[in-house]
């Protein structure tokens, strides 16, 4: 999932970015800094009227990363949202950009060097100062061309270097003008020099070490159960603590998240990653169940250097065979849409791609017979997220249809990601993918699935193709071009490329739905992407 990892990047790191945004499952085991299964009762110290705790359950692991520069994990950047902030953060819903560490937005967007002066008493949670040093600190990391990391995938093109320019004036410097770098600076969390310069700190990150600038502490975090907050009393920025202590409970089991917020013994007041079939019964229960439309979509990879995948003409039969309406309709209970391009419709940058793969079973055929292809037998390797499981069944009867005697094999994602690491051969891989958890700009999210160092363009073996390299040089001449008119109509030039070759493509886009108990918190606005964001919600 990053545009610059490296084969000599630990298999486990790799993995770490692939838990919650790209693949959501239940997590890469790590130590982490305290441990019990017992601690999801844990309320953090309880409490009463608007002093009691806020408990919320999110349905991704809390074991994948914690490293801002890092992680690709719903549960940690949902959660490192709240403790971290960058010099510019964005509205969870709008994505623009406000002044976050910074007190204000660069005056011209186009110019080509930014400068922000730090808010004036911002501290850390351990007490010291938030200083230039320590942003100049991150960038750095950032930009470092012998670390690798998730977050130079979003900077390293357009961004040259992040120098101090005082104890509390930094200066960003441009390769040239790129107004969309913006709302990017929320990528880029601010962390204290002194705590992650000393050995063995980036570790210890990974594990689940979060010290920031931001609203709330973190007090505790027990892999696999939870992770505790508090209100950070020293805080000053933008958007204040309205939780005097939150308590985090990770349940990837369907089941008994639903269980947890609702009926008479419910122990929380918010959950996401909402099962359809439970809305109905949630609701009649007095909670409020909402969904946002985004890019969260479940997408086939294919292993182009395993015949006979390396034939376009195959990916697009198989595409052209799956009965994506009867999939929203049964599977999604109507909360998605087929996809008409890569970009989902609600996105800025979207337009019907110039080859959508609207149901055609008798055109898959015709596209097998081209390929010279028939008896094909596909094994499905999928992840076992419960909506990707519920899907499934469709894929299988739509290729059995015309003629691909096709195997599920769903598994725990840390497996399907593992055997793709260690490059064993697969022929298809099924799973759930969410860019809009970095943003809506079109050229970060197709360099998040597409970029020519990109995890997964390894996965797919197809970088070296001539199709491919054009395609990298396209995304480069777009994101440097200046008019937006104009780099909007290549951006979806290329997007038409990257549909008509259908090697890593969404079958359909869904909704992520969240649910809450209106009879307590108020300012809850769900999100379109996994997590969610408590900084403009309090209790009634």
């Amino acid at each position: 999932m990053r545009d610059d990892v490296t084969p000599d990047v630990p298999a486990p790191r790799r993995r770490s970015l692939l838990l919650g945004a790209g693949v959501l499952g239940a997590g890469a085991a790590l130590a982490g800094c305290s441990a019990g299964p017992e601690s999801t009762n844990d309320t953090g110290g309880g409490g009463s009227g608007k002093d009691r705790t806020l408990t919320a359950v999110i349905g991704y692991g809390n074991d994948g990363s914690w490293d801002p520069t890092q992680t690709a994990s719903a549960f940690a950047m949902a959660a490192n949202n709240h403790i971290y902030e960058g010099l510019l953060d964005t509205d969870p819903i709008t994505r623009a950009p406000y002044p976050a560490l910074a007190t204000a937005l660069p005056a011209d967007p186009e110019a080509t060097t930014w400068r922000f002066t730090l808010r004036d008493g911002a501290t850390f949670h351990d007490g010291r100062p938030v200083t230039a040093d320590d942003v100049v600190f991150v960038f750095d990391r950032i930009l470092d061309p012998k670390t690798q990391t998730l977050a130079k995938g979003f900077f390293a093109s357009w961004l040259e270097s992040v120098r101090a320019a005082g104890a509390r004036t930094v200066e960003l410097r441009l390769r040239f003008p790129f107004p969309d770098g913006l709302a990017r600076l929320t990528l880029a969390k601010i962390m204290p020099a002194h705590v992650y310069s000393r050995p063995g700190a980036w570790d210890d990150a990974v594990k689940g070490l979060a010290v920031g600038s931001g609203p709330y502490r973190q007090t505790a975090h027990h892999p696999k159960s939870n992770t505790t907050f508090e209100a950070f009393a020293a805080y000053n920025g933008p958007r204040r603590p309205l939780f005097r202590k939150m308590n985090w409970l990770t349940i990837v089991d369907a089941s008994s998240r639903v269980a947890r917020i609702s009926g008479t013994g419910a122990g929380a007041q918010i959950a996401d990653n909402i099962p359809y079939a439970n809305i109905p019964r949630l609701e009649q229960g007095g909670l409020k169940v909402a969904g946002g439309a985004g890019m969260n979509n479940l997408f086939l990879m294919f292993d182009t250097r395993h015949k006979p995948f390396d034939d376009v003409r195959v990916r697009q039969a198989l595409h052209y065979a799956i009965d994506s309406e009867k999939m929203v309709r049964v599977a999604l209970k109507g909360h998605g849409r087929p996809a008409s391009s890569f970009l989902n419709e609600g996105n800025p940058s979207h337009r019907r791609a110039r080859t959508v793969y609207d149901y055609d079973p008798g055109k898959a055929k015709a596209l097998l017979r081209a390929a010279g292809v028939s008896g094909l037998n596909v094994e499905i390797m999928a992840v076992n997220v419960s909506w990707i499981v519920d899907c499934l069944p469709t894929i299988k009867s739509c290729w059995d249809a015309v003629g691909v005697r096709t195997t599920l094999a769903p598994q725990e994602t840390t497996a399907v990601f593992t055997k793709l690491d260690q490059r064993r051969d697969y022929q298809v891989v099924a799973a759930a993918s969410n860019p809009n958890q970095f943003g809506l700009d079109a050229d970060l999210i197709m360099r998040y699935n597409h970029g020519p160092e990109n995890l997964w363009m390894r996965y797919t073996r197809w970088a070296d193709d001539p199709v491919a390299r054009r395609l990298f040089a396209d995304m480069d001449r777009a994101t440097r071009e200046p008019d937006p008119a104009r780099k909007k109509a290549m951006i979806q030039d290329y997007i038409d490329v990257v549909a008509e070759q259908a090697v890593l493509y969404p079958v359909v886009h869904n909704e992520l739905m969240t649910a809450w108990d209106p009879r307590e918190l108020t300012g809850i606005r769900p999100q379109p992407y996994p997590g969610v964001n408590l900084l403009q919600a309090r209790w009634i």
